[in-house]
């Protein structure tokens, strides 16, 4: 008698600019799936946040008409509640005596790019339905998302980076002459304008004079509340390496070096090149770089996994300075486009062998979490019950 097969929710959409993105990634994540092993169920969530399921979610070409995209889809919520593990099926049908209709699911996949996806917010539903998700924790989560706060962090455990100045939209819209003055005097030009908490390159801007600074400002803060800039790294080689793994199993990927006629990659050059989507960017695997600095990348790229509590995969982006040899960590992806594939593929790892190791990552992490006590009863409610409200916390005794 065969084994069960283990029940899979790829989640993918959201309430994210990178929405189309993830269909893409989500896309590549249920075609390298083992079908032998696994049971897919596609979990959609629409611009407008809203739940579905359905076979047809499995067929990109079905994503072109999204409205008719939903008529053939069943309504679900992932139920936070740990009696169900999985999704309701047409939670809106009212009923007194109806036993809601429910999916349990093993491990959850989520294929959410940037906001409501991969900033935490979706991790920690996870947690509460108490499902093994694949990828990083609530805190990793939010923590690499965000990169004011993760350069932050990255400095204090001893990775280089770039040094950066970070603001709001009030503190732009109180202090804006304060806060041009102070980039031109610490970096002048030309600095690189960022959305905290946005990827694909989307909102990111190159300024070279006070008027295109002040314009991309205004575009970055329209994507998000806090914006970073940073100084532009002279003639800077784009060097990407891809890292897996939980607890002290880490490995690092082969390294890549994207090319492009930008000085950056923009969301076009990312995805809109050619005929096959994102892997048509035209890189070098591996990269042309010696021994000694592939090595200093890797160990890097390890070591800023480990500071920001990493589990399941990432793609850390790091900036080479060729004359002097420098390397800063520009930006980390704990869901990278295409779940960096083609950065396992030349170590010896398939495809699906990723994915069978990063749901047993899931499983390890869930395992782990498990351990811990969550239940602890004292005499609290007991003395306060006989008390009354004249023994709450604060009160004299």
């Amino acid at each position: 008698m065969s084994a069960r097969k283990t029940t899979v929710g790829v989640i993918f959409g959201g309430r994210s600019v990178e929405h189309d993105v993830s269909i893409v990634t989500a896309q590549q994540i249920m075609k390298a799936i083992n079908p032998l092993r696994y049971d897919i169920i596609p979990i959609y969530i629409s611009r407008d946040g809203k739940w579905f399921t359905g076979g047809s979610l499995r067929n990109i070409a079905n994503f072109k008409e999204e409205n008719a995209l939903k008529t053939g889809l069943t309504p679900v919520l992932l139920s936070p509640d740990v009696r169900h593990h999985g999704l309701i099926l047409d939670p809106l049908i009212k009923g007194w005596f109806r036993k809601p209709k429910v999916i349990r699911l093993d491990v959850l996949f989520p294929a959410i790019h940037g906001t409501h996806g991969e900033d935490g917010t979706l991790q920690g539903l996870f947690e509460l339905c108490d499902i093994p998700y694949v990828g990083f924790g609530t805190l990793g989560s939010a923590l690499t998302n965000d990169k004011i706060i993760s350069k932050s962090v990255l400095q204090q455990n001893g990775i280089p980076v770039l040094e950066g100045i970070g603001f709001s939209r009030a503190d732009w819209q109180k202090n804006s002459e304060s806060i041009l003055s102070d980039i031109k005097t610490r970096f002048g030009y030309p600095v690189f304008i960022k959305p905290a908490t946005l990827g694909s390159s989307i909102g990111v801007g190159r300024a070279d004079n006070d008027a295109l600074l002040e314009a991309s400002i205004d575009v970055a803060l329209g994507f998000d509340r806090r914006v970073l800039i940073e100084p532009a790294v002279q003639n800077p080689i784009e060097i990407n390496c891809s890292v897996i793994g939980y607890g002290e199993d880490v490995r690092a990927s082969v390294l890549e070096q994207p090319l492009s006629w930008a000085e950056f990659l923009a969301f076009e050059d990312k995805y809109l090149r050619g005929s096959k989507g994102m892997k048509s960017q035209d890189r070098i695997i591996p990269a042309p770089l010696d021994e000694a600095l592939t090595e200093r990348i890797q160990t890097m790229a390890k070591g800023a996994f480990k500071a920001v509590d990493g589990r399941g995969i990432v793609r850390i982006d790091f900036l080479l300075q060729p004359e002097t040899q420098a390397v800063y960590l520009n930006e980390m992806n704990t869901l990278p486009g295409s779940l960096s594939f083609y950065l396992w593929q030349p170590t010896g790892v398939s495809n699906e062998q990723l994915i069978d190791l990063l749901i047993q990552y899931a499983r390890d992490a869930y395992a782990e979490k498990r351990s811990n006590v969550y239940d602890y009863k004292t005499s609290l409610l007991s003395v306060a019950a006989s008390r009354g409200t004249k023994g709450a916390k604060g009160t004299k005794s």
